[in-house]
């Protein structure tokens, strides 16, 4: 894909696994809590995971899967408190600044889209600090639909004024970038390298980097290819 700053107005990014490590959310639901259930219920440690795995993938594509108020009631523990005791693995992406600050520079709107829940954006940018580089932050839960469904771009119009055909949209769920497609979303990328514990692999249905620098421009040019 040839990309052209001058066509785009809008940036729309995900957060987990686009500009944040999903380091830190794969293994926070994949061992700290099923390593805290096993504790506290006294399972034995696979059969927890065994247990714990189902029901997450129950929740797919739905909000209830980013939920941590669903997750706390449904197990038994503070989810959120448990996010805090490994808050140390919350980490940006190499070059996310550097895009942030690129796309403000020439004047783009830029807003954070995500699925996560509230109490998770808190804790996630009290953090990093990413906040103040977006125009706006949409959580999902906002709206009452999950990226995964096609009606949710059109309810995020009602919150963030964008043209679909002067739209990029940064993600690391091809889903996602679909249901964006089918709604009509310009320009579609995919972020490979969602986290820092895994070989990254190109979308074969998206555009793909690795890393956010890959989207700036030479000094002088608008233009990238992908």
């Amino acid at each position: 894909m040839k990309l052209n700053w001058n066509d785009i107005d809008t940036v729309l990014l995900d957060m987990d696994g686009t500009l944040l490590d999903r380091h830190f959310d794969d293994h926070f639901w994949l061992e700290h809590v099923p390593r805290r259930y096993s504790g506290k219920y006294g399972v034995p440690l696979d059969q927890a995971k065994e247990l714990l795995y189902g029901l997450f993938r129950s929740q797919e594509n739905t909000l209830n899967w980013t939920d941590l108020d669903y997750w706390s009631e449904r197990l038994g523990l503070d989810i959120p408190l448990l996010k805090r005791e490994i808050d140390h693995l919350i980490a940006v992406h190499p070059f996310v600044v550097d895009f942030l600050l690129f796309a403000k520079r020439h004047s783009k709107g830029v807003y954070l889209v995500t699925n996560a829940h509230g109490k998770t954006l808190d804790l996630k940018m009290g953090k990093t600090r990413l906040g103040p580089y977006f125009d706006g932050i949409v959580s999902a839960h906002d709206l009452g639909l999950p990226k995964e469904d096609v009606r949710f771009w059109g309810k995020l119009r009602e919150k963030v004024p964008f043209e679909p055909a002067r739209t990029l949209l940064g993600e690391d769920s091809e889903t996602n970038l679909a249901t964006a497609a089918a709604y009509g979303i310009g320009y579609l990328v995919y972020v490979s390298r969602f986290s820092s514990t895994v070989t990254p692999q190109a979308s074969a249905r998206f555009a793909s980097i690795h890393y956010f620098s890959q989207l700036i421009p030479a000094e002088g040019t608008s233009e990238v290819e992908l």
